[in-house]
């Protein structure tokens, strides 16, 4: 067994963008540790598995550098990195690649989306497929969303009692099943002769074209809508539905969600990883994740659903709940931080009240999922959690398209680290902070450039 995850790149200009614009998005800080660490360990715990592949257009770079060799050591398996010569979507990469996933006669592989958080029940993925399917089968993850919601997503409709899946239609403008796709699939080799065959086709309508660039765009290869509508009827693709957890992480609000996620995972399966209430230590309610070298007074209360990073300190009578801190950030005392996540190296002063309103499913609706919310809705700032150090969205409004923005991890004369500074004693509300700002005063529903 292999398993590759799909890390994207850059380039694709998604909603979420990582506090440091250079640092690539799957090793934003959920849960205490990198998006893409929760995806290796799931991996790893799978018997017979015997590498890991990352993939992605980002370029090689010294933090995902560093990850790599600790995620190594760490879970005692081979992990490498496979950089894309362009974006070549989710088939194409792993098509130009599949020499490297069938190197050591690889028998049967995953292929994980590095942008979604799951249990990840890829044991049972396996154990499904023996019931259910053949040497050459494939399966795909599948889960129940909301009739409205389902049409974000990858619509599935299967054979009750086979799971077979007779049709598939990548977010559909009107209904058609509430069994969505998680992004996670299970492949046997076989898999590259469905894809190769799409490759073969793009090669024949590009030859039709007149001036295309043929051998690049041939190349960009999407499993959803070019191998999974193909495949569906034919009896060799599978879904398994799961009744665990799953959400994409496409904006900041995601982060939050998945990260309470993800510690309601730990307090069933690693509850050694969840700080607790101790004499001479802070008011710990729900789950909490404290990095061992932060700083926490013991006055402080925590919680619920709060990440603390690598030398976060927190002072006296310090509020935080449904947050993230990351590493270096600073939270003088009686600072009260509500539904945010505060970058790297940033500062909040006393008494400063910092608070975003969470984008949550609705609670009332099992199936719900997150909505990935646009930024701006109709001119305005949508509410959402509040950002401390957030590079520049993909797409500004008109008034401020044009702008330079600094980077958080941008060579120069800049240091490293976000380095957001609030002042003591103002509220800021539902607000995005780009790096390396000392705000001055109160700020409401504002960009602050």
């Amino acid at each position: 067994l292999k398993a590759v995850i799909l890390i994207g790149g850059p380039q694709k200009g998604t909603r979420f963008r990582p506090l440091s614009f250079e640092v690539p998005k799957p090793l934003f800080p959920v849960a205490g540790v990198p998006m893409v660490q929760h995806h290796i360990e799931a991996c790893a715990k799978v018997p017979g598995m015997k590498e890991i592949l990352l993939m992605g257009f980002y370029q090689p770079h010294e933090a995902l550098t560093r990850f790599l060799v600790s995620a190594q050591q760490e879970f005692k398996i081979p992990i490498r990195y496979l950089q894309e010569y362009a974006a070549l979507g989710t088939g194409g990469g792993i098509y130009h690649f599949r020499d490297q996933i069938l190197s050591g006669g690889a028998e049967a592989f995953f292929v994980l989306n590095a942008d979604v958080c799951s249990e990840f029940p890829l044991q049972e993925m396996l154990e499904f497929r023996q019931q259910h399917g053949d040497a050459h089968s494939f399966v795909i993850l599948g889960t129940t969303a909301n009739r409205t919601q389902a049409l974000n997503y990858g619509c599935i409709v299967a054979n009750a009692d086979t799971q077979e899946v007779q049709h598939y239609v990548e977010k559909p403008s009107t209904f058609v099943s509430e069994i969505i796709n998680c992004g996670i699939y299970l492949f046997t080799p076989a898999i590259f002769q469905h894809i190769g065959e799409v490759f073969q086709r793009h090669q024949q309508e590009l030859e039709l074209e007149e001036n295309s660039n043929g051998w690049q765009r041939a190349e960009v290869i999407r499993l959803e809508q070019d191998v999974f509508t193909a495949l569906a009827g034919s009896g060799k693709l599978f879904v398994y539905k799961t009744d665990g957890f799953w959400s994409q992480i496409k904006s900041a609000g995601s982060a939050i969600y998945a990260s309470r996620l993800y510690l309601n995972q730990y307090s069933k399966s690693h509850p050694e990883r969840l700080a607790q209430n101790k004499p001479g230590g802070p008011i710990i309610r729900g789950n909490v994740y404290i990095h061992p070298t932060a700083s926490i007074d013991s006055t402080a209360v925590l919680g619920p659903n709060v990440s603390i990073g690598e030398g976060v300190t927190v002072g006296a009578g310090v509020r935080v709940r449904e947050s993230i801190v990351l590493h270096g950030a600073s939270l003088h005392d009686h600072t009260c931080v509500l539904n945010t996540i505060v970058g790297w190296d940033s500062t909040i002063g006393r008494w400063a009240r910092v608070e975003g309103t969470p984008s949550d499913p609705n609670p009332n609706d099992p199936y719900a999922k997150i909505d990935s919310e646009t930024l701006f809705r109709d001119g305005r700032l949508t509410p959402s959690i509040t950002i401390l150090g957030m590079s520049p969205p993909p797409q500004l409004p008109q008034p401020l398209q044009g702008l330079s923005f600094p980077s958080c991890s941008s060579p120069g004369a800049l240091p490293p680290g976000c380095s957001v500074t609030i002042p003591a004693e103002v509220v800021i509300l539902n607000s995005i902070v780009l790096p390396h700002k000392e705000l001055s005063r109160s700020y409401k529903n504002q960009i602050i450039l």
